[in-house]
């Protein structure tokens, strides 16, 4: 059964767990489970989805109950009107703060008009970071005798299809546990040391205004276990922000939340 996070008459957001597709794609037609139908059977209505996590990404995914709904949300979705915070474990010790300002090519869609000619466009994409906490282990992973790594909140001012992953490849501070944006060796080492083989990547918050009632809504999912056991190892719990810590799933007490509809 899916976590819920929020839920009134227009909306429902669940809690997403990581390698749990969105919705049927051709890209993955093995799959059987969706977190669409899932939700639908669980709920016993239609539900819509209006925007995305990848499969290895865990946390807030938002549904509408209604298609007149569901096209309100798209739209602010599509015209930047939400705010979206993840937390993530990366290669590397990148700077304090930062921005990436970096176009990003279409990925091949199938699910998407237009297929193999709208690859061809690039968009632009800008995502912003905070350094919340660094480690080096004394393991070595290509010619250094340690390996740095750090956990990262980020910010994605853009939609773009996976955008964080590619936007930190592109700064060579790549997703630990992203096999097809990140570093093979080091994704073997969190396997090897720490039993951590899903991508380390997580959908903290989603901030926005009810479509329906206007309410400022803020809704938060804690890490999970299998990611929270890793923070903890690392002693790095100290610096997650509260709302995102165990039990605190739903509507954050964070400026800006509001109640539930």
């Amino acid at each position: 059964m899916l976590s819920i996070i929020f839920r009134d008459e227009h909306l429902v957001a669940i809690d997403k767990p990581a390698g749990l597709l969105v919705h049927r794609t051709p890209i993955d037609a093995r799959e059987r489970r969706f977190a669409l139908q899932m939700l639908r059977d669980q709920l016993g209505c239609r539900v819509h989805a209006v925007h995305r996590l990848d499969k290895g990404t865990s946390g807030v995914l938002l549904f509408a109950l209604s298609s007149q709904v569901g096209r309100a949300l798209s739209a602010m979705f599509a015209e930047r009107q939400l705010g979206k915070s993840y937390l993530a474990v990366v290669r590397g010790h990148p700077p304090a703060v930062g921005e990436i300002d970096h176009p990003l090519r279409r990925c091949f869609d199938p699910d998407v008009a237009g297929g193999e000619a709208a690859r061809a466009s690039v968009q632009q994409a800008i995502t912003r970071y905070r350094r919340l906490a660094t480690i080096e282990l004394p393991h070595r992973v290509d010619r250094y005798p340690s390996s740095r790594y750090a956990l990262l909140e980020l910010d994605p001012l853009t939609g773009r299809q996976h955008q964080l992953r590619r936007h930190l490849k592109h700064i060579a501070h790549p997703v630990i546990g992203d096999a097809t944006y990140g570093k093979g060796a080091h994704n073997r080492l969190f396997r090897t040391l720490f039993g951590c083989d899903r991508l380390l990547l997580a959908c903290a918050e989603l901030r926005l205004e009810h479509p329906v009632t206007g309410v400022a809504l803020t809704l938060t999912a804690p890490l999970t276990r299998d990611f929270l056991r890793l923070i903890e190892r690392f002693d790095w719990i100290g610096a997650l922000p509260r709302p995102w810590l165990p039990g605190a799933a739903g509507l954050s007490n964070r400026a800006g939340a509001g109640t539930a509809g």
